[in-house]
């Protein structure tokens, strides 16, 4: 009964170049090279007869050659054969990263045990028989697996089970027009014992036999709760019947996305908590999507720009989407509308609660850059303010 490991879309050389702290953008790429590590545990706590690698092994044809070094020592740490198809990253044709001569290579000097599949023909490995849909082109307007549709399924070992291994789209589900697109309704289902796919990067069964096994390190902020990334697929397979398959964890960043509403104190205390039931006290191992909406006091505003300011410093990254609105409690402004000793602080004061009264009144429809706008001068008004009472206190000391 063989059992093999199912990974894809390791993208190893993605370049995040949103990530703009320089360490911070190293780190998270040397992660994408450390997951092939754990990946080589798995296998070897597993016993596994193979790993498999539906396309998109590296992410560009531009892969630093030191890199690719990395990643073929790595790679030679897996105890079994490790059987890949080129995807539409790392497409197999002229111009793709196998035809580098540097990498071809370290293939040969440093991971012998690696099995790149260029043709598309029946291949019997690991006591499987191994059907390989490898993409040569980046974008290709003929299915990887057309030749499938012609192939003489009796010809093959009628006792070994098969495996599909193919990269690309499947209808409805993430298909780009008609390239790279997989049509696996079409094959036999009593031919076929496990369909073994790529390029989609979140854990997908199409079928008790067809699944995505999305990536071995998540790249992306999840959509969905039902969004799972970072792992592999054990599958135990017998011929003609159902596969046994197991998700194994392999990823160490973890991408998180939190969506709130915060128009009080008591919200933004919540807020805070979900952020570190995520997060924990762990640094430099988390990413944050963070959408926020709501209405906030200048005060409670700023202890979120503050609260914000230290996770910046902690997480990977933190991408901030919304802001709630900063409008004064009346306790804030009112000291400045009661300024006698200042009249010029006393009208202005006046005339921003007055438009910012107006501009509320007309609705969410209306300018947010206008009411926008009016918050920030109020509360560049108050900063003043407060600094002058600062520099008085301070003088009179």
């Amino acid at each position: 009964m063989p059992r093999f490991l199912h990974t894809a879309d390791w993208q190893i050389g993605k370049p995040y170049h949103w990530i703009e702290d320089p360490q911070k953008r190293a780190r998270l790429q040397q992660e994408r090279v450390n997951a092939v590590s754990r990946i080589a545990a798995a296998a070897s706590d597993q016993n596994v007869d193979a790993v498999m690698v539906a396309g998109d092994l590296f992410d560009s044809s531009t892969v630093a050659p030191a890199v690719v070094m990395e990643v073929m020592e790595a790679i030679a740490s897996i105890p079994c054969p490790v059987l890949v198809i080129p995807g539409n990253h790392d497409h197999g044709g002229a111009g793709g990263i196998w035809q580098r001569r540097d990498v071809q290579r370290q293939m040969r000097e440093r991971c012998p045990n690696l099995q790149l599949l260029l043709q598309a023909e029946p291949q019997v490995i690991a006591e499987m028989v191994l059907l390989p849909c490898p993409l040569l082109r980046q974008r290709d307007s003929r299915s990887p697996a057309d030749w499938l549709d012609s192939l003489n399924w009796s010809s093959l070992p009628h006792d070994q089970p098969r495996v599909v291994l193919a990269h690309g789209s499947v209808q409805g589900f993430g298909a780009e027009g008609q390239v790279n697109q997989l049509h696996h309704d079409r094959w036999p289902a009593e031919e076929v014992d496990y369909i073994a796919l790529g390029d989609w990067h979140a854990l997908t069964q199409l079928n008790p036999r067809a699944w995505y096994c999305g990536t071995p390190e998540p790249d992306r902020f999840p959509t969905t709760d039902h969004d799972q990334r970072s792992q592999v697929l054990l599958v135990d397979l017998k011929r003609q019947d159902i596969p046994e398959v197991t998700p194994i964890a392999t990823g160490a960043m973890s991408w998180h996305r939190i969506e709130a509403k915060v128009s009080s104190g008591a919200d933004l205390q919540r807020l805070k908590e979900t952020i570190e039931s995520c997060v924990q006290r762990k640094v430099g191992k988390d990413l944050l999507r963070v959408e926020l909406s709501g209405q906030l006091s200048f005060q409670g505003h700023q202890q979120l720009q503050q609260h914000l300011q230290d996770l910046d410093q902690q997480l990977l990254h933190l991408r901030i989407r919304g802001l709630p609105r900063r409008r004064p409690e009346p306790g804030e402004f009112q000291t400045f509308l009661q300024r006698d000793d200042a009249p010029l602080i006393k009208g202005i004061s006046k005339d921003l609660a007055t438009e910012l009264d107006d501009n509320s009144a007309q609705g969410p429809e209306h300018n947010d850059i206008d009411r926008a706008m009016l918050e920030e001068a109020m509360l560049e008004l108050r900063r003043i303010v407060l600094e002058e009472a600062g520099d008085q206190e301070a003088s009179c000391g």
